[in-house]
C-alpha cells in the first residue's frame, strides 16, 4: 500500500505547524509533505497568496521551512521535486538526547574533553558563529594585539580563526595564551598549535591569580563564564581590573543555542523550562555591557546563536 503524502496549499503556518507537531508526536521519525516550490517566486515574503494551475497556494521560502524544522527539533532533509510547481519537504527528528548538555560526566574536568560529545563540535563551521566572531576580531583590530588570552580555550578553535585571518608575520608576533581545565583538550590544542608564540595551560580559571600571567591586550572567552562553579560577576570584574591593560579589549561569547543531534539549535535553555528562555543570558550580557561602559569602553552586541559582546577602550 502506497502511503499518500500530505499536500499543503493555502493552509496557514499555524495549521501546518500544529499538524506536523501531531505527526512527530506519533513517533514518526520522518514526516513528509508537499508545498509550493520556494523557487516559484523570488523577492517575495512568506504568506503571499498565489494561484497556480487554478489552485490557491501560500508561498513560503526555504528559510521559513528550515526555521520551522529547527523549532520542531528536526533536520530538514534534501527536498524532492514533485512535478513542475511542488516540492516534497522531509523533516527528520533529531536525537535530542544526543547532547553534551545532558551528559552525566564522570569528572567535571573532562566534560568538554576530547572523548566527550562536545569535542565533535566545530563552531568555526557554523556560519552563525563564524561570521559574528570574525567581525568581533576585526572590530578589536586583532592584528594589533600583541598578547591575547583565551579562557576556556578547549582545543583552540578561537585561535585557529585568528591564525587563518592574519598574515604569517602578523600572527607570529602575537603571544597567544589559552587556558582550559580539560587535560585532554589542552593536549589536543598543543598538537594543533606547535608554534613557539602559542602557549596552553591546563588550569582551573577560578585560580587564575596563581599563574601570574600579567596583563593582556585582548581577552577572549566563549561560553565559559556561564559554567557551573564560576562566580560570574566577581570573576568578570577581576578580569577587567587585573588582566586587561589600559588599552585592552574584550570579546565575550554568550551561547544562545543548544547542540543536539548534530545540529546547533537556536535559543538558550535553562533548567525547569521545556522551551527556550533567554532571561539569564541577557541578564549577564547587560551586566557586562553596563560595567564596561562605566569603565569607558565602547561596547557592541552582535550575533544570534552566540551573542558576542565586544568591548574596546574609548579613545584608543
Amino acid at each position: 500500500m502506497i502511503r499518500s503524502i500530505k499536500k499543503f496549499t493555502d493552509e496557514s503556518m499555524l495549521d501546518i505547524s500544529l499538524y506536523l507537531q501531531t505527526q512527530l508526536a506519533k513517533s514518526e521519525n520522518i514526516v513528509e509533505f508537499c508545498v509550493l516550490s520556494p523557487d516559484y517566486l523570488h523577492s517575495t515574503y512568506a504568506g503571499k497568496s498565489v494561484e497556480v494551475n487554478g489552485k490557491s497556494y501560500v508561498y513560503r521560502g526555504y528559510k521559513a521551512w528550515n526555521n520551522l524544522a529547527e523549532l520542531l527539533y528536526c533536520r530538514m532533509l534534501t527536498p524532492l521535486i514533485e512535478g513542475q510547481d511542488l516540492v516534497r519537504l522531509r523533516f527528520e527528528k533529531l536525537d535530542i538526547d544526543a547532547s553534551f548538555h545532558l551528559l552525566k560526566e564522570t569528572t567535571l574536568q573532562e566534560k568538554y574533553g576530547t572523548g566527550s560529545p562536545f569535542s565533535q563540535i566545530n563552531k568555526n563551521e557554523e556560519p552563525a558563529f563564524l561570521y559574528p566572531y570574525m567581525k568581533a576580531l576585526q572590530n578589536v583590530k586583532v592584528q594589533e594585539r600583541l598578547r591575547i588570552l583565551d579562557l576556556g580555550v578547549n582545543s583552540g578553535d578561537e585561535f585557529y580563526l585568528i591564525k587563518e585571518l592574519l598574515e604569517h608575520k602578523e600572527y607570529e608576533k602575537i603571544e597567544l595564551v589559552g587556558i582550559d581545565y580539560s587535560a585532554t583538550a589542552i593536549a589536543e590544542a598543543k598538537k594543533r598549535f606547535p608554534e613557539d608564540n602559542v602557549h596552553f595551560i591546563e588550569y582551573d580559571i577560578n585560580r587564575l591569580d596563581e599563574l601570574e600571567l600579567g596583563e593582556f591586550d585582548l581577552i577572549i572567552s566563549i561560553g565559559t563564564f556561564q559554567s557551573p562553579g564560576i562566580e560570574f560577576k566577581p570573576f568578570f570584574m577581576s578580569l577587567v581590573q587585573n588582566y586587561l591593560n589600559k588599552d585592552g579589549a574584550l570579546i565575550l561569547g554568550f551561547p544562545n543555542c543548544r547542540w543536539m543531534g548534530g545540529e546547533m539549535i537556536y535559543g538558550a535553555k535553562v533548567p525547569h523550562y521545556n522551551f527556550s528562555e533567554m532571561g539569564l543570558m541577557f541578564s549577564d550580557v547587560i551586566y557586562c555591557k553596563k560595567y564596561l561602559q562605566q569603565k569607558k569602553f565602547r561596547v557592541t552586541l552582535t550575533g544570534r546563536d552566540y551573542v558576542f559582546l565586544t568591548g574596546t577602550r574609548i579613545g584608543v
